[in-house]
């Protein structure tokens, strides 16, 4: 086979996956399909981004309907509005659906239920615990009253705009109430129970929704089913606002850049560094900071180097630690909308890191800088304490020494004899002659 005939087919297997990656998703027109959008794990910026995307994409190929499966612990409150908003003024019918069996549309998730024109959770499902907190030093606490307030009716007005129980979906927020889909069905906050999304949508098959002035009638049995995809940007922004992924970058930004200024010339650390800090700084801007927490981080960092340069028997590491902990934990400064598993794992991953670094800082980096302090061995003083034999006998007045493939003149101090082969130790050296005596 031709050689540039091979090449030119290698390049097109090597470049196609990647040319299908980026390639535009293609969906048939029609009202024969249902668009498809998961909202799983944390509610961050990349997540609204996706949703509003997906709305946006269905309106413009006319699909019969949008099926949003929720499975969230919840998330960001400007975030959740952004979903919310998008949901309440889109032109395509929104069916909102807690699914599979297991999953829970909790705190920030239960806003996003309630706001679909047609709601269902599939069995042994949960929704609500919808409370704002806050983070402090004191740890996770309700939000001030005047927020609880204010999210309090917001989340009633969007259940009264879709004919469900305003004042139950109230009580998600004030008394952070938590329903199995039975109660939620009895209770007035979703229209439907169902197995799958088959029987979901048959059971909607037939009803009417309104959309904006208009009263439309769903056909959604023996539709096909569009299920979209994250794109990167959507992925990329939903881990850089998370709060948890945004402190890790942030800590191994300013970690790569210390390392850097005390290795120079490789450029690594420095580079990686910079990279993440600047993702750390993009992403927390994509929620609310407390500068406060930023500025304990950064005296933790501070106090963690200074026990490595003067160790204090860990005095100072110490106080880093306390320092990176409470100021990771009030780093978000914005009302949140998560359930206490999220809070949990926050925890953790703060405590974790914050060990980490503190026993990081008090061995590792005291050991290279001791390291660094010696003094430079180069040439025949690299040699000084090793042991090797004599080629020849060996006195004050000279022999020689075999070591490392080459022969060395050497001579013994104040009067000592070696005799050939004898083990010998290399304690100093004068000019290229070394000075040795009897292992």
């Amino acid at each position: 086979m031709n050689t540039k005939l091979l090449r030119a087919i290698l390049l097109i297997l090597v470049l196609l996956p990647i040319l299908l990656a980026f390639a535009p998703n293609v969906v048939g027109e029609g009202k024969n399909v249902i668009y498809v959008l998961r909202i799983e794990g944390t509610i961050t910026e990349g997540t609204s981004l996706d949703v509003v995307e997906g709305l946006r994409e269905a309106e413009e190929i006319s699909a019969e309907a949008v099926l949003i499966e929720l499975d969230t612990p919840g998330g960001l409150v400007s975030s959740t509005l952004k979903i919310t908003e998008a949901i309440l003024n889109s032109e395509t019918p929104v069916i909102t659906y807690v699914t599979p069996k297991g999953a829970i549309a909790a705190s920030a998730g239960s806003f996003i239920l309630v706001s679909g024109n047609i709601a269902a959770m599939a069995p042994g499902t949960t929704t609500g615990a919808a409370m704002p907190v806050e983070i402090g030093i004191e740890g996770r606490k309700p939000a001030e009253e005047k927020t609880i307030n204010f999210y309090a009716g917001h989340i009633e007005s969007i259940a009264a705009s879709r004919g469900r129980n305003a004042t139950q979906a109230k009580r998600f927020v004030t008394e952070n109430d938590a329903f199995n889909e039975n109660i939620a069905l009895e209770r007035g906050i979703i229209d439907f129970i169902a197995e799958d999304e088959t029987e979901l949508l048959n059971k909607v098959d037939g009803m009417q929704v309104k959309i904006g002035n208009e009263n439309r009638t769903l056909a959604t049995k023996n539709v096909s089913l569009y299920i979209k995809e994250k794109t990167i940007r959507s992925s990329l922004l939903e881990a850089l606002s998370n709060p948890q992924i945004a402190f890790i970058l942030l800590m191994v930004g300013m970690y790569g850049l210390i390392f850097g200024f005390m290795s120079p010339g490789t450029y690594v650390p420095e580079m990686i560094g910079a990279i993440c800090l600047i993702l750390a700084l993009y992403g927390m801007g994509l929620f609310d900071v407390n500068m406060f927490g930023v500025l304990l981080i950064i005296i933790a960092v501070i106090l963690f180097i200074a026990e490595a340069l003067t160790p204090t028997f860990g005095i100072l590491t110490l106080g880093g630690s306390v320092c990176l902990i409470i100021g990771a934990l009030i780093l978000p400064k914005e009302p949140l909308l998560f359930n206490p598993e999220w809070f949990r794992s926050f925890l953790l991953t703060v405590i974790g890191i914050a060990v980490a670094s503190a026993v990081f800082f008090f061995f590792a980096i005291g050991a290279v800088l001791k390291v660094r302090k010696r003094k430079a061995k180069v040439g025949a003083e690299e040699l000084i304490g090793q042991v090797t034999r004599a080629e020849t006998d060996i006195d004050e007045d000279g022999g020689t020494i075999k070591i490392r493939g080459e022969i060395w003149n050497a001579r013994t101090d104040e009067g000592e004899k070696i005799k050939e082969g004898e083990k010998v130790v290399i304690v100093n050296r004068e000019g290229l002659t070394l000075i040795v005596k009897r292992k």
